[in-house]
């Protein structure tokens, strides 16, 4: 059902059962699948992409072109996954030349006043709390959890399945798996509660935390425990996600806490 009072371009490509509130505006070269509903005074500009059985909430601004002084124009997307809720004014601005697009995954929950700048991708099953800000071209693993007012430096790196304490400021890369807080942000121990709730078993997590020992309890510098983790630790997919996510990093992976007894085992 699509209200009178909203603005649709002709061009658009609205699917089935989609339900547009009055006051929105949806652009050209927009797509929206089945069965999405857009709350009332919605904008979703050109380049949009969003999937089916989304909500996006009164407000937000979907596809704004990026506040990047480098952009010229270029053609790109926001890509916004199946069932992601969009709460009530949150902007995503669409990508540069770097990645031509910013992505948005599916089964996420992304919170009032949340900013996503352009380049960044963000996996299938995140929560990004009230007020959390990305800037550009950041990457997020699948089911991360970041606390309310959480601001990320641009080009930083978040793996899956982790935990970040509201009001952090993210410098450096945080690893899959872990929990992060305080001020530097710093690790505090293994996301035990959230990988369980994903169905890992004990031995998953027990192995997840012997990796970490090795990174940061045993004193090595980081070169140097990625050495021991390949040599010394069985082989796992979890084991093979930190070690492929510690190679990569480029902004240097964010340390532990200086006192031994903040970090929980």
């Amino acid at each position: 059902m699509i209200q009178p009072l909203s603005f649709i371009d002709p061009s658009a490509k609205i699917g089935k059962n989609v339900v547009i509130d009055p006051f929105s505006v949806i652009h050209k070269n927009v797509e929206i699948g089945d069965g999405t509903w857009i709350g009332s005074n919605v904008t979703i500009m050109e380049g949009a992409r969003i999937g089916k059985d989304c909500k996006i909430f009164p407000g937000a601004v979907i596809s704004a072109i990026p506040q990047d002084l480098k952009f010229k124009g270029e053609e790109s997307t926001v890509e916004i996954g199946d069932r992601t809720t969009i709460r009530e004014f949150v902007t995503i601005n669409r990508g540069t030349v770097d990645r031509h697009k910013t992505v948005v995954g599916s089964d996420c929950l992304v919170m009032a006043y949340c900013h996503i700048a352009h380049d960044c991708i963000v996996g299938d099953g995140c929560i990004l709390a009230n007020g959390v800000t990305l800037a550009g071209h950041i990457n997020i693993g699948n089911h991360a959890n970041i606390g309310g007012l959480t601001a990320v430096q641009q080009f930083i790196s978040i793996g899956s399945h982790t935990y970040v304490a509201g009001g952090s400021l993210i410098r450096k890369d945080i690893p899959p798996f872990i929990k992060a807080a305080k001020e530097p942000t710093t690790y505090m121990g293994i996301n035990s509660v959230g990988l369980r709730r994903k169905g890992y078993t004990n031995e998953q997590i027990n192995h997840i935390q012997d990796i970490y020992r090795i990174l940061y309890l045993k004193g090595y510098n980081t070169t140097k425990a990625i050495e021991i983790i390949e040599t010394e630790t069985p082989s796992s997919s979890e084991r093979d996600e930190i070690l492929l996510f510690l190679l990569k990093s480029k902004k240097g992976v964010m340390k532990r806490s200086v006192l031994e007894k903040d970090i929980e085992e």
